[in-house]
């Protein structure tokens, strides 16, 4: 649906990826707004935790969000999933070296909001690029979720070519070899 703000949280399914923290942080907006214009995807495969994927979505289930949390299990084509979304989300609480999921994001010339922990702080630049949220804090995640649904198509646009820009600038095969 066009007509929603959709944000993609994608990863495999593993608790210190931040689903749940994701799960809340939308509960959350709906509790401020059940009006709210929002899809949020979560796309990834459970790789046989399926005791995990159960609680996530039985967490769903609970909170009434079925009809806003969408789950996909696997995606060939990843550039189409980005194409489709207008916010990437990044929730893990363990600190990861590099974070593929932000740069990915900013490739695409998306708008990412990420932890503020390991490689994100590295690879995002805040309230440039992107933006980067309290470590397992569901309502700081929640604001900034609000906060860039709040901003302009051209903000958005901006923010995702400051993205675009960022990665061709740091991160581009031979500069990573080096």
């Amino acid at each position: 649906d066009r007509n929603k703000f959709i944000v993609l949280l994608p990863g495999r399914l593993t608790p210190w990826k931040g689903q749940k923290i994701f799960i809340e942080a939308i509960k959350k907006l709906h509790e401020k707004n059940d009006n709210i214009s929002l899809e949020a995807i979560i796309l990834g495969s459970d790789q046989g935790r399926k005791v995990y994927k159960k609680q996530l979505v039985d967490l769903v289930q609970q909170f009434r969000l079925n009809k806003i949390i969408k789950f996909i299990d696997h995606c060939e084509e990843m550039p189409i999933a980005y194409g489709i979304s207008n916010l990437v989300c990044s929730c893990s609480y363990e600190p990861e070296a590099f974070g593929r999921v932000s740069v990915e994001a900013q490739s695409m010339q998306l708008p990412i909001i990420a932890s503020d922990i390991g490689g994100s702080k590295e690879t995002i630049i805040d309230g440039k690029t992107g933006y980067l949220f309290k470590n397992k804090d569901p309502i700081a995640l929640a604001d900034k979720i609000a906060e860039v649904m709040e901003k302009d198509f051209n903000t958005l646009k901006s923010i995702g070519f400051e993205g675009r820009k960022n990665v061709l600038k740091r991160f581009d095969v031979d500069k990573m070899c080096q």
